[in-house]
């Protein structure tokens, strides 16, 4: 059976898409890309993409993937620090990175397709490979399919970005290809993929995550449905008019979708699902029930991250038993939860979390070594993250450490206030940060934005929060969005609200 992937309008089998690989890695090596090299990319989400993915392996370097949300000046951070010597680039993100290239770069320019366009408001002429740049496909197709054996693999470096500082590339060990096919065996039982299926990718693949799932769908024989962004009836539309049955999904995705008015929901047919999975951020467990009780249970959700992989991965039955939960760590991966002294903690107790990588090779981060050291304990890594086991071995998750506001000495978790924020009427979506504070240190602030046609007030929102939270928890500063700044998935910019408070205090803690 011949797979392939879908882009709005185009269909390009999947032999085709391997073979512009094929194509690329010879291309990328006559500019002198090879094994453990960089090359990087600025694109939505695009055919071109995954024939850089096929091709980096091919020629065993380093693909490096940029948040084309970034400013010049972050784009030329990472093309910088992670070396790369090519970088290809949709049209109309070229001038919104040209000034910071590093001196002498190849780059390579894809015509931003009309789907892409059409979804970002692009006008026309900015879709154009411009005059005088080398045209992607042109370029590609002047070279014979790369043919040579494959070093071992590398796979993607990808850039973590933290609320303060410089992100860091996460750079792996090569990897075996016996270490790559148990690697894979794991991917396929935590992401629930298999052959033959019908795969959506709803978030950017610049995130580990979504790169990783479309990774493992190509290599497994899926079709591919590349969705040029979120909209939440469009997903519906999706998934009921080509009978989706796999995606990789962010919370937010469904937050929005059950907002979606209960006729317009009726609409579409949700039965060819098979497998939604979804991680990156704490679900509200209520979200995850309306979920399940629309779709059936085909909700599932990880636990991760770039540095570790694939932790623990949650079924709709455990979501339902033990609201909250992201599920008991995998097979052959260890966690542990410590508290601020370096001791173990009991179940049930709070503390910050740390595992072993299972089968993932061992990494780095690219030129910050010591930034590796400081995140490993007794051979194990953290992510950040705050969180407990239960008496079951089941884990939970509080917040991310460094999105902990620390207001007069006590810990205050951003997720639980937007947990209860959600459940208010008129509230769209939220987002809860931490703001300087000239006695507290920080304070506690919230950015809302209201359904159409609803009126709410600061006054209402603290009073409402009063019910469902502890005093010290309810926010100081609430402000309403239009709209707010948002990634791809839907999923809010906080490190966009938050900045501007910080920057007039002169301080970043």
């Amino acid at each position: 059976m011949a797979y392939h992937v879908y882009s709005g309008p185009r269909k390009v089998p999947m032999q085709e898409v391997a073979l512009n690989g094929a194509k690329l890695a010879a291309g990328l090596a006559s500019l002198g890309v090879g094994d453990g090299d960089s090359f990087a990319t600025v694109t939505r989400n695009d055919i071109a993409m995954l024939e850089t993915k096929l091709a980096g392996n091919q020629i065993g370097a380093y693909a490096v993937p940029v948040n084309w949300h970034a400013t010049a000046e972050e784009a030329g951070y990472i093309l910088t620090d992670s070396g790369a010597k090519v970088v290809v680039v949709h049209a109309d993100l070229l001038p919104g990175i040209a000034s910071h290239l590093p001196d002498g770069i190849p780059v390579l320019v894809c015509a931003t397709p009309p789907e892409i366009a059409g979804a970002y408001g692009i006008p026309p002429e900015l879709c154009e490979v411009p005059d005088g740049a080398l045209d992607y496909e042109i370029w590609r197709d002047g070279f014979q399919p790369w043919d040579k054996e494959p070093p071992l693999e590398r796979g993607s470096m990808i850039y973590t970005s933290g609320t303060t500082g410089n992100p860091k590339g996460v750079r792996r060990e090569p990897t075996s290809p016996e270490r790559q096919a148990r690697i894979g065996e794991l991917a396929m039982r935590a992401f629930g993929i298999g052959t033959g299926g019908v795969c959506a990718m709803t978030g950017p693949m610049y995130h580990s995550a979504p790169g990783a799932y479309a990774s493992l769908a190509m290599a497994l024989g899926n079709d591919i449905h590349l969705l040029p962004r979120f909209e939440p009836e469009e997903l519906l539309q999706a998934i009921h008019t080509h009978k989706l049955s796999h995606m990789h999904v962010v919370p937010t995705m469904f937050v929005r979708m059950l907002r979606l008015p209960d006729e317009v929901k009726a609409k579409y047919d949700m039965s060819s699902l098979v497998h939604v999975i979804h991680g990156a951020a704490p679900c509200p467990p209520e979200a995850k029930k309306g979920m399940i009780e629309w779709w059936g249970p085909v909700i599932f959700e990880y636990y991760g991250s770039t540095e570790a992989g694939i932790v623990s991965v949650a079924n709709s039955a455990d979501a339902l038993a033990k609201p909250g939960t992201v599920g008991r760590p995998l097979d052959g991966t260890i966690v542990r939860i410590y508290d601020d002294d370096g001791n173990v903690v009991p179940a049930g107790e709070s503390g910050e979390i740390y595992m072993t990588m299972n089968d993932l090779s061992d990494f780095t981060y690219h030129n910050k070594h010591d930034k590796r050291v400081e995140i490993e304990r007794d051979g194990m890594v953290t992510n950040g993250d705050v969180g407990y086991q239960d008496a079951d071995g089941y884990l939970f998750l509080n917040d991310r450490k460094r999105d902990m506001i620390i207001s007069g000495g006590v810990n205050i978790y951003p997720a639980e206030i937007e947990a209860a924020l959600q459940g208010m009427p008129g509230v769209q979506d939220c987002a809860v940060f931490g703001i300087p504070h000239d006695e507290f240190g920080e304070s506690v602030a919230a950015a809302l934005e209201l359904q159409p046609g609803a009126k709410v007030s600061a006054d209402a929102v603290k009073a409402y929060l009063r019910a469902h939270i502890s005093a010290y928890k309810i926010p100081r500063e609430v402000t309403f969005h239009a709209a707010m700044p948002r990634e791809d998935t839907g999923k809010i910019f906080k490190r966009k609200l938050r900045q501007p408070y910080w920057e007039r205090a002169g301080r970043q803690i």
